[in-house]
């Protein structure tokens, strides 16, 4: 079976390798966001606004729950730890040293948490001697969405494992370790379509996209716990995936696909200065599509569902709760069919444009 594959393995763990450091290092938001968010948070009331982009956006701690009080806002969070290098000095924290405005002098600098002019998105910086905030040359704290990453892993690790476990036992699978087998020999399938009789060698790699996709897309629309996050709506966790199919495309294509993209056979001479760069820009519009699908269409999930909940204090009326909620539950239901949709159809292009290179010309 595919599922005892001891290649899978090797493919996670190397896959958490690239992801933590690629999502690590653009684990902080746009300016643009940072403004918006800012400019929102000055306005009276509840703050809906920020409360969306808060929860879509990447952060330092793991927020539980959160509320107003005679004293101000007060939370409970999950520090997180926080790795940054500036200047020929490393800072080695947990998130909650930054709580309450508290600063953090190491080294000759003063870091803190957020913007001095009370920027409400959260920035790791540092205030140089000249009272500039900059952002620090090496930021690789463990964030939220990182955390949330190599929770999923664990989980997808403990799956495979324990199937594994079975199987030892008993070559016929019972209970959850038959639900397992149904979907691995399922994107089993999706290789075998697209890439044909080469298809055994990148099983592993179909199997990885589709449970790590799908399992974090699960974890990230869980209501109302710690570990809620929207890893999949990361730019940098699509990115890191799409760069991923785009390497293991291009460096297994045959002298054909080459052929073919570079010369494009069986056409007048004239057409190929149409066609070849057509056919080139082509190699990268792929793992382009690949990642702003997954990520525009889970971020999109989101904002919707944290939308529609906003409008029954937007509206401020009880009568709300009733339609807003009701609507709400439907797009979740959406959202957890969408969550293994968009797992599918990434695999799917995934093995689709592996199959288009590695085969040979028929």
């Amino acid at each position: 079976m595919a599922i005892m594959y001891k290649k899978t393995t090797h493919i996670f763990i190397l896959l958490l390798a690239l992801l933590a450091n690629v999502g690590i290092a653009n684990a902080q938001e746009e300016a643009a966001v940072v403004d918006l968010a800012a400019e929102a948070h000055e306005e009276e009331g509840l703050d809906m606004t920020h409360l969306i982009f808060h929860h879509v956006l990447d952060a330092y701690q793991w927020d539980i729950v959160g509320w107003e009080s005679e004293d101000g806002e007060k939370k409970i969070s999950i520090p997180l730890p926080v790795i940054a290098y500036h200047n020929g000095h490393f800072l080695f924290t947990l998130s909650s040293s930054f709580e309450d405005g508290a600063k953090v002098e190491e080294g000759g600098l003063v870091w803190y948490m957020g913007v001095p002019e009370g920027r409400v998105v959260e920035k790791l910086l540092v205030n140089t001697a000249t009272e500039t905030a900059v952002r620090p040359t090496l930021d690789i704290s463990i964030t939220r969405n990182v955390a949330s990453m190599w929770l999923s892993v664990i989980v997808i690790l403990l799956i495979f494992v324990s199937a594994s476990k079975a199987y030892r036992k008993s070559l016929v699978p019972h209970g959850a370790v038959n639900a397992i087998e149904t979907v691995v020999l399922f994107v089993k399938d999706i290789a075998d379509e697209q890439i044909g009789e080469k298809s055994a060698k990148y099983v592993p790699y179909m199997l990885t996209l589709f449970f790590f996709i799908w399992i974090n897309n699960i974890i990230g629309l869980i209501p109302f716990f710690p570990f809620s996050t929207n890893l999949s709506g990361n730019i940098a966790f699509t990115a890191t995936l799409a760069v991923g199919t785009f390497i293991l495309t291009n460096f297994n294509a045959t002298k054909h696909y080459w052929i073919h993209n570079f010369t494009v056979p069986g056409v007048p001479f004239v057409m190929k200065f149409i066609l070849v760069p057509i056919e080139i820009v082509t190699m990268f519009i792929r793992p382009f599509t690949l990642l702003v699908r997954l990520f525009a269409n889970v971020t999109g999930g989101h904002i919707i569902i944290l939308s529609l909940i906003s409008m029954i204090f937007i509206i401020g009326s009880i009568a709300m709760s009733v339609p807003s909620i009701l609507l709400t539950l439907i797009i979740f239901v959406l959202e957890i069919i969408f969550g293994a949709l968009q797992a599918y159809i990434f695999t799917l292009l995934s093995a689709l444009y592996i199959g288009l290179a590695v085969n040979d010309e028929h």
